[in-house]
């Protein structure tokens, strides 16, 4: 195997398909393997470039790949798509992959850690929990309606539900009153289990040196903190703060021709989750102006009187990104603008 200068590894749950080349670019290996006969396979290959696509379980054999010695090149599942020739299965795939990554310009995905991991699944984690709250807030509207009584929206009036209900003085079926307290007993249950993963997040946030410096800009707490901290392994991915900008979508999007430049909307492309969370920052912030908003200066108050709301929040979220990346790469906490 020491021919080998690439190997590619179409991922799967079970199966993995692996395609190496030669520095000629020939292909001189075609194998399935399952679990464990890949992970031999590359405890006794030489150490080589290993490339497979950044999907689920990727960062988990990147890291073991890098404990054998190998160099790890994760790349985004569309950039391997134009490389895949004629019909598709899974070592076309793995050639893909292998091609995609001999490529010199080609853009790759970091490595993530244990930690990093752990934190996105409490953010999953947490959002599970809040979709499931979401549809369950909606079930009990839904029900209620079909007997004639019209629930107003939000939490407020969901945590006294019971109360709400006899201040209506309109008799429900008692058997309805039943399934009412076990649904409302599992929207209970799911606010304190909401509230569960925000204390771990806190704590997260509190221990972890980045995310404590990143909770010094404004707009930017313990959610948008410990999500930079985990989906942004590195800030030397990154050029500088405007390719993380672009990389969450806060962007024009371009669609240029003939020496014509033509900018659309934001591109929305790339993380968003944290693109999500950057927003309502921003949100959060242009509610303060006087206050939280006095940090950026004459800049924000230009604009805000200049442009469209959403437009200067999207503006804003964009300056965030920027100022985060600034942060993470600087490792210093941010600085408010000097006052005129």
């Amino acid at each position: 195997m020491t021919s080998i200068h690439i190997l590619g590894i179409d991922l799967g749950k079970h199966c993995f398909h692996a395609v190496a080349h030669n520095y000629s670019g020939k292909e001189v290996l075609r194998k399935k393997y399952n679990r464990n006969q890949l992970l031999s396979f590359l405890s006794q290959l030489e150490s080589t470039a290993v490339a497979f696509e950044a999907c689920g379980g990727a960062h988990w054999l990147a890291r073991k790949c890098s404990e054998f010695g190998h160099q790890v090149r994760l790349i985004p599942p569309q950039y391997v798509k134009p490389y895949v020739k004629g019909n598709k299965n899974d070592f076309i795939d793995a050639s893909a992959i292998a091609e995609a990554a001999s490529r010199p310009s080609m853009r790759f995905v970091a490595v993530k850690t244990e930690e990093a991991q752990v934190i996105a699944a409490i953010h999953r984690i947490r959002d599970g929990y809040i979709k499931e709250r979401t549809a369950c807030m909606c079930r009990i509207g839904a029900i209620l309606l079909e007997f004639g009584l019209s629930l107003p929206k939000g939490h407020a009036k969901m945590k006294v539900l019971f109360q709400w209900l006899a201040d209506q003085k309109q008799p429900l079926p008692q058997s309805l009153m039943g399934e009412l307290r076990t649904i409302h007993d599992h929207y209970s249950y799911l606010n304190e289990q909401v509230k569960a993963q925000d204390i771990k997040l806190h704590n997260i946030a509190e221990q972890n040196e980045l995310a404590r410096l990143l909770k010094t800009i404004p707009g930017i707490g313990d959610l948008t903190a410990t999500l930079c901290v985990a989906d942004v392994s590195s800030s030397n991915n990154f050029t500088n703060g405007r390719n993380m900008a672009a990389w969450l979508g806060l962007v024009p999007k371009q669609f240029s021709t003939g020496g014509k430049p033509k900018l659309l909307g934001v591109s929305k492309r790339g993380n968003k989750q944290l693109r999500t969370l950057f927003v309502h920052g921003a949100r959060a912030v242009l509610s303060r102006p006087e206050t939280t908003g006095k940090a950026f200066g004459q800049w924000l108050v230009t604009l805000r009187t200049t442009k469209p709301f959403n437009v200067v929040v999207v503006a804003l979220a964009n300056k965030l990104a920027r100022i985060a990346w600034a942060v993470l790469q600087h490792r210093q906490a941010f600085k408010a603008a000097e006052q005129p």
